[in-house]
């Protein structure tokens, strides 16, 4: 099941998604909303703006191997509206500046997702 996964992923981080996950929790990437190992359709996705439709995916050694896969998972994602940022986990190491400047660029640029009201919830005339 999707969500006993993701819960086993949010309690199993790697060493690179959590220190990700320790500068984007709790709002700390300029007031921007994040989850962590979210299940989205057949995916489960790293790192999540559900507010401004982005997902950050960080790829270890293993996603080489599955460059297919990876990009296929990317088209559905889009398809389904988000933009996906990918870096490789070594880049998070290297150069974490880069990768959040890029990151706070994209949610910037992202027009606020409008909020539809309720359905129901009235009394009948």
């Amino acid at each position: 099941m999707p969500n006993e996964r993701a819960r086993h992923l949010r309690k199993n981080l790697t060493d690179t998604e959590r220190f990700v996950w320790h500068r984007l929790r709790k709002r700390q990437l300029a007031h921007f909303k994040f989850r962590r190992q979210m299940p989205l359709g057949p995916f489960i996705v790293d790192f999540i703006s559900l507010e401004k439709r982005v997902i950050l995916e960080l790829d270890g050694g293993q996603h080489a191997e599955q460059a297919e896969a990876d990009q296929k998972r990317t088209e559905w994602l889009r398809e389904q509206g988000f933009r996906v940022l990918r870096f490789w986990n070594h880049e998070v190491w290297k150069d974490w500046d880069a990768i959040e400047q890029v990151l706070w660029e994209t949610l910037e640029a992202v027009p606020p997702t409008p909020t539809l009201p309720r359905q129901g919830g009235g009394r009948k005339s």
